[in-house]
């Protein structure tokens, strides 16, 4: 069986020394890709290098998180925005993101709007899939994507509304859910209605607050046989046709062939 994490940020400080051992776990877990999720222009750089250091174990999207707005500068933005168009004409990356919008950081909505709309219209003009943060903002999201001309769309970590779920899968958008699969019944009830069709696996780690089967534990994309498992038993499924299918998405949506 293979397994893949389609969001981890794997260029977070917190993993700088400890990389080789989270990829050795990995592997060993059968877990045979992972996207490096980007916050700014210094995790994007250290996304492409980890892409490098790992050739067809890591891939790298590149992006400006919601949360980081509040410091970004102009030449910042405009060098993650260069950034993003060199790689994709060396076809070093896979996707743009993360990125989206938070109802948390409501004191700079219009920032946070005004640069997630200039990496969408990056997308559309360099075909690329998006990785989309949507907290408190799903349904506000959902409605605004259909005007842009976009390759494919992922919304990561979809928690509610349950009722956006329908949007999500006319559009053909995927979703991701990771640990809180094997434990929350709020993304139980996502997962048992999302077609295994429109879904992926995360660990979105660093992140370390999920509770049992996991707690204490630093998440690393090891973790993903573990959610697998959770979506099979959710589905009435085999894990192994349920690991086949979203190995079949992740190739499908971000354009890669697995070994």
């Amino acid at each position: 069986m293979k397994f893949v994490d389609a969001h981890v940020h794997l260029s977070d400080e917190e993993y700088s020394e400890c990389v080789d051992e989270i990829i050795t776990e990995a592997k060993s877990s059968n877990v045979v890709a992972l996207v490096s999720n980007s916050m700014d222009l210094e995790t994007s750089i250290g996304s492409l290098r980890l892409a490098e250091r790992y050739p067809n174990m890591v891939y790298p999207a590149l992006g400006i998180h919601p949360w980081n707005v509040n410091t970004l500068t102009e030449d910042e933005l405009q060098k993650t925005l260069e950034l993003i168009s060199k790689e994709k004409q060396n076809k070093g990356l896979v996707a743009i993101g993360e990125i989206g919008l938070d109802y948390k950081y409501t004191k700079m909505w219009d920032k946070q709007l005004m640069v997630f709309e200039e990496m969408l219209h990056l997308a559309e003009k360099l075909d690329l899939p998006v990785i989309i943060h949507s907290r408190g903002t799903t349904a506000q999201i959902v409605e605004m994507l259909p005007s842009y001309n976009l390759r494919k769309v992922l919304l990561h970590w979809f928690s509610n509304p349950i009722n956006a779920l329908a949007k999500v899968v006319e559009h053909g958008y995927y979703i991701t859910e990771g640990p809180p699969t094997a434990y929350s019944n709020g993304i139980r009830t996502v997962v048992r209605r999302i077609p295994l069709t429109n879904l992926l696996t995360e660990t979105d780690g660093p992140v370390r607050f999920y509770k049992n089967p996991f707690n204490g534990k630093k998440t690393t994309p090891a973790f993903i046989p573990t959610v697998v498992k959770a979506i099979a038993e959710i589905k009435n499924m085999d894990v192994a046709d349920v690991a086949a299918q979203i190995t079949k998405n992740f190739e499908e949506f971000f354009g890669v062939k697995l070994n």
